[in-house]
């Protein structure tokens, strides 16, 4: 015809005649040229086109569509759904010709010999073969209907993935507007145009996270409708393939068993677009989603009509696996389906159907709530053992591999973590080893061999239950040769199976005394691996970024601190908890001329290696533009316009001091960073009264410095919002604190000051172990003066 099939290719037409046939052709090129499927077909199609008021079931329409008795009214039906825009007329017209067609096929003699002619034997043959051609063509429905949900579900899994990291970035960007909102709105002077800016964007941003919080629980919820209709076509395949057994078996004809369920292709994840936290992008990120899950949405649909799979209830929750004993279902057509109360059945069935879907709900969220591999295996074993296993061994590939490299040279598992159910002393022998430390007859590690039983099961991708020949000789290779597993216990073997290639594999074990593994387990192993692969491999990517931001910013920070006359320079730097990682706080001290001490610290927002890169350009903008002899405010305004020039992500609050040892007096110009504390001999401590200013990257504002007294023995501390600021504590309250600490630190040393390092000791004591949400960097400068005007 010319034009791409909507939907899955056509069938030969089959119609009694060649007129039939030619009719056929003409209705579904009208289909192809409008570019609708046979479900849309089905869905447009009303009882007001049919004279019995009735639309004939999905696989009833398919059947006419071949030629098998093709109505004319569903002509009629066919070509008001693809011209609507036609007049009475034109669709007249147009069906003036194959009305002729239609009435010759009524009229012509059946091609086939009558089945009544035939002899009995020969009439058997017969409609075994009919029966065992529509098995076929079923089981091609039901494999193609397989792989769009299973395709179908790995897009919703891979679209759900990427808006959780889209919502921690818009997250992240909130944050930071937030800062920046804050910081212009104590500029001085105020900056009205930029604050209206950043709150129009924070609005965004704030209805951003909203529809990425929607469109998570629609990608959570279209997994979970896929996974259940490729459930349903997997068992759907299996009744058929047993009816189609039993068919030429009636036939005479030798039973040659179709390809194996594991054998259909696998459907791998693309590769998934990084996030970036810039609102726009998020946007752009985000229509991409809402397409993808639109698009599998209709792809799902359609292989669910394909099978007949239904929602268990109107109100659309899925049922895994569940085969609807229903007059249009496809359960009435195999001998496997229960007769009777059917619907006590359907109800016990939807019930564990149910419950299985809110379990790996529930496993799934607190996978994926770990931050690292360990955290992210830990939380798969416990939400493994004991509700879907006794127990569960866990291997990943040493080294794991990360993003796109290309691992050279064996490939090696070693056993990451084991749990199982605590151990009673009349049980001990009969459970596998599963203790974190396993004893030397466990093999702690396994060389996969090339073309071996365990190369072949993580080659195949999707669990495999434990009591095959593959999988025996399997776990035998990765358990080692001296451990067998107990009689009678049951064992799944689900490789962790990541974007590109196998990462792992896992081993659920249940006791003999409990239920063995139903098929429908299989599905869940394979659930739990998928998101424990997706998990890893992402924790991998983001402790290599953030390693590498951590070098970037330590070699970017001064290895030591110069010791010019007249004044005792120190600092410390601790980078943030594991749960925050690197920020962009840094520190600077030189000296300048006329004897002068510059000191420099400032926080870049953000945690990222954008930030660092940001730190490392204002430090060194900082120690030109105070070389060239500029005051402080105007080094500020030179670092406003540089960052104005890096791009929006550069913002940063700063503070920039200048001391005078001759003249004891210290210049201080701050852009929206938190205010110095200085301690006097004796314990007084004060925070001194700098303006304020907006963060550096704002645009548009001024700067202005204050000159205060810097008498001899007094300590300048500068500080960042780590040591002053936590989830449970708010800055200004941390402020108090640090002053107090310091306080008292003067009073107990008395006259005879304490030495920077104490102090700083003394300074981080005040920190609780849950406070390190952010890096902290210190700088002191304890002031001498010079010491031929000493009294």
């Amino acid at each position: 015809m010319g034009v791409k099939r909507a939907g899955r290719p056509w069938a030969p037409a089959r119609g009694n005649c060649a007129e039939m046939n030619l009719l056929v052709e003409t209705v579904r090129s009208w289909l192809d040229d409008a570019c609708v499927t046979v479900t849309g077909f089905h869905h447009r199609l009303t009882d007001d086109h049919f004279h019995d008021q009735h639309v004939p079931p999905l696989r009833k329409l398919r059947d006419l569509l071949s030629g098998a008795d093709l109505p004319w009214e569903l002509v009629e039906a066919a070509a008001d759904v693809c011209f609507t825009g036609e007049s009475a007329t034109q669709t007249e017209a147009r069906l003036a010709p194959l009305r002729e067609l239609w009435e010759i096929a009524q009229t012509a003699p059946a091609a086939a010999v009558s089945s009544d002619a035939l002899p009995s034997v020969a009439r058997e043959l017969l409609e075994a073969k009919d029966r065992t051609i529509a098995a076929y063509q079923e089981i091609d429905r039901a494999r193609q209907a397989f792989q769009a949900s299973e395709h179908g579900r790995l897009q919703a899994l891979q679209m759900a993935t990427m808006v959780f990291v889209l919502l921690g970035q818009a997250q992240a960007t909130i944050a930071d507007l937030k800062r920046r909102a804050d910081g212009l709105q104590i500029a001085v002077p105020p900056a009205p145009a930029q604050l209206a800016a950043v709150e129009q964007h924070l609005e965004r941003a704030v209805v951003q996270e909203h529809d990425l919080r929607s469109e998570l629980g629609r990608a959570e919820q279209e997994r979970d409708t896929a996974q259940q209709v490729a459930d349903h076509a997997a068992r759907r395949i299996q009744q058929l393939e047993r009816e189609l057994s039993q068919f030429r078996v009636e036939a005479g004809q030798p039973y040659e068993a179709p390809a194996a369920l594991d054998a259909l292709p696998v459907v791998r994840e693309a590769d998934m677009p990084a996030g970036n936290a810039a609102v726009d992008q998020i946007e752009q990120a985000l229509g991409k989603v809402r397409s993808v899950l639109d698009r599998e949405h209709e792809a799902v649909r359609e292989a669910a009509d394909s099978v007949g799979w239904r929602p268990a209830s109107d109100d659309g929750v899925v049922v895994a696996g569940e085969v609807l004993a229903t007059g249009e279902g496809l359960s009435r057509t195999t001998a496997d389906n229960p007769s009777g109360d059917t619907a006590a059945v359907v109800e016990r069935s939807g019930q564990a159907g149910a419950d299985r879907v809110r379990y790996v709900g529930a496993a799934t969220r607190r996978i994926a709530r770990g931050i690292d591999h360990d955290e992210i295996v830990l939380g798969l074993c416990r939400a493994t053992v004991p509700t879907f296993a006794d127990a569960i061994l866990v291997y990943l590939r040493d080294p794991l591999p990360v993003g796109d490299e290309r691992p050279t040279g064996p490939v090696i598992f070693r056993l990451h973590r084991t749990d199982s159910i605590p151990e009673e002393p009349d049980t001990i022998s009969a459970r596998p080893p599963t203790q974190p430390n396993p004893g030397p007859e466990m093999t702690v590690s396994a060389k996969v061999r090339p073309g071996g039983p365990l190369a072949e099961v993580l080659r195949g991708v999707r669990p495999q239950y434990g009591d095959g020949q593959t999988a025996r000789s399997a776990l035998a290779e990765l358990l080692g040769p001296n451990i067998r597993l107990p009689d009678g216990h049951r064992v799944i073997l689900a490789p962790l199976c990541g974007r590109r290639r196998v990462i792992g594999t896992t081993v659920y074990v249940r006791r003999a005394d409990r239920p063995a593994f139903e098929p429908d387990d299989l599905l869940v192993g394979a659930q739990l691996a998928t998101h424990t692969a997706l998990s890893v491999e992402k924790a991998a990517l983001r402790g290599r970024e953030a390693d590498a931001v951590d070098m970037l910013q330590r070699t970017m920070l001064p290895l030591y601190l110069p010791q010019p006359a007249g004044v005792q320079l120190d600092s410390r730097y601790l980078p943030a908890a594991n749960t925050a990682r690197v920020g962009g706080d840094w520190y600077d001290a030189f000296p300048l001329p006329g004897s002068r001490v510059a000191l420099a610290i400032g926080d870049v927002m953000g945690r990222s290696m954008t930030a660092a890169a940001v730190m490392g350009q204002l430090r060194v903008m900082t120690k030109a533009l105070a070389g060239e002899g500029r005051p402080p405010q105007e080094v500020l305004r030179g670092l406003d316009r540089t960052a104005l020039e890096l791009g929006d992500e550069a913002l940063a609050t700063f503070l920039f001091a200048v001391y005078d040892p001759i003249a004891d007096r210290v210049t201080i110009a701050n852009a929206g960073h938190l205010p110095p504390v200085m301690l006097h001999p004796g314990g007084r401590t004060e925070v001194l009264r700098v303006p304020t200013g907006a963060p550096i990257g704002v645009g548009g504002v001024d700067f202005e410095a204050v000159e205060l007294d810097a008498p001899a023995g007094a300590t300048l501390l500068l500080y960042t919002d780590g040591l002053v600021e936590s989830r449970i504590r708010d800055v200004w309250t941390g402020i108090e604190q640090l002053r107090e600490r310091l306080t008292q630190v003067g009073r107990l040393t008395g006259p005879s000051a304490p030495s920077l390092e104490a102090l700083f000791d003394e300074v981080l004591d005040m920190l609780d172990p849950g406070d390190r949400d952010d890096d902290i960097a210190l700088l002191a400068a304890r002031f001498d003066g010079v010491p031929d005007r000493k009294p």
